[in-house]
């Protein structure tokens, strides 16, 4: 039960060869995702937006800034991977970033309008990009592993949709969804 809490719609699966209607496919839930999100939670009260989806798990309003934070820290790992060769790109600590004040109180608005406008400006970039680009490479430092710009795209669609089934399974189980 923990499990399926954790991560509602499993954990990602990135095929081996990845098409050019998959990318599409991916592209545009990061492109729904800001307007999804914001229509989802826009009437929530405090005290709903400070409810854990699950227990030991961050509220609701923390989930909405974690998703602004690791966005950018995605939207920054691509402008890398585009201009150095094989960046060893930064990596954080998103648990403590979930623990600083700003995510744990902090109002919503002001994310949701960042997260609308990175994603924008993050799919304006992407559909753009050329195969060869696509195939461009990061280093992610726990690992070592390389990560081709398709492969993390497909992770942040699958992130984008984790995060708002995380909300909208909460919010569907406390009966705050309006049918």
């Amino acid at each position: 039960m923990i499990e399926k809490l954790k991560y509602p719609i499993g954990q990602p699966k990135i095929p081996k060869h990845i098409s050019s209607k998959q990318i599409k496919e991916w592209i545009a839930v990061l492109e729904e995702f800001p307007s999804k999100l914001e229509l989802l939670v826009k009437s929530l009260s405090n005290n709903q937006l400070d409810t854990c989806y699950r227990k030991n798990g961050w509220t609701i309003r923390q989930v909405i800034h974690h998703c602004v934070d690791s966005h950018i820290n995605s939207y920054i790992r691509f402008k890398w991977t585009l201009t150095e060769d094989k960046p060893i790109i930064k990596a954080y600590f998103e648990e403590k970033w979930g623990e600083i004040f700003d995510s744990k109180s902090g109002p919503i608005e002001p994310s949701l309008i960042l997260l609308a406008s990175l994603h924008a400006k993050w799919v304006y970039l992407l559909k753009g990009l050329s195969e060869e680009e696509l195939k461009r490479e990061f280093i992610h430092p726990e690992g070592n592993n390389a990560v081709n710009l398709k492969t993390n795209i497909g992770i942040y669609a699958w992130h984008c949709n984790h995060h708002f089934a995380h909300i909208y399974n909460l919010m569907q189980a406390k009966q705050w969804i309006k049918n």
